[in-house]
């Protein structure tokens, strides 16, 4: 593979073929040897699903990294999770469905958000995603892989707080237009972010956004 690709170019599955060491069996260590940190706040002990019939960022930056938080028992115990940190100057997404499904001694409990979806699409500024599974058809334009994470010409900066080392791995392109996006994460920021035509929801149940994947 090529260094860097120019034009358009349609990978699926793109997260692990992006940052592959954080796909390594030892990724918590793998990651934090070459850099990784966590953000400045511990992520909740539960991951959240999104699915969107499009995403269409500009200027993408994609590293790996640390989300560091606990788990749901009473004693919180410490957990890190691997994830890929992508990072857009702007965003549009469309036809937006978040969820996330809460264990309760009466049976799950789904809240649901539901956005973009009646002709105007959400949009945030400074967005930055702290992903664990993605699921998607992509394509970039001006693509650039193995650029060091700290190099002056990225157009959209690494988060602050989420890189030790300057020259960590990293790769960015121009636009990513990605379609049929199904994603874990943990955690999710942004500048600003418009969500129009929202529609927030607790359901009985475990209704997520999308059913697990098989390969």
């Amino acid at each position: 593979m090529s260094s860097q690709v120019r034009g358009g170019t349609r990978w699926k599955r793109f997260a692990l073929v992006m940052v592959p060491s954080i796909a390594a069996t030892a990724a918590v260590g793998v990651g934090l040897a070459q850099g990784a940190l966590a953000a400045s706040f511990s992520v909740s002990g539960q991951d959240f699903k999104v699915s969107a019939d499009k995403l269409d960022g500009q200027n993408l930056i994609q590293y790996g990294g640390i989300a560091k938080g606990h788990d749901l028992s009473p004693d919180g115990k410490a957990q890190n999770h691997p994830v890929t940190i992508s990072g857009f100057s702007n965003a549009k997404i469309t036809n937006m469905c978040q969820s996330l499904v809460t264990p309760t001694p009466l049976g799950p409990i789904t809240l649901q958000l539901k956005t973009g979806h009646k002709g105007t699409p959400a949009e945030a500024s400074n967005i930055y995603l702290d992903v664990a599974e993605l699921d998607t058809d992509a394509e970039f334009t001006n693509l650039d892989i193995g650029v060091a994470v700290g190099d002056e010409s990225h157009k959209t900066k690494p988060q602050a707080g989420t890189v030790s080392s300057p020259y960590a791995f990293s790769q960015r392109a121009d636009r990513a237009i990605l379609t049929n996006v199904k994603q874990k994460a943990w955690a999710t920021t942004a500048g600003t972010f418009k969500l129009p035509n929202l529609k927030l929801r607790l359901l009985g149940g475990d209704q997520p956004c999308y059913q697990d994947i098989k390969d």
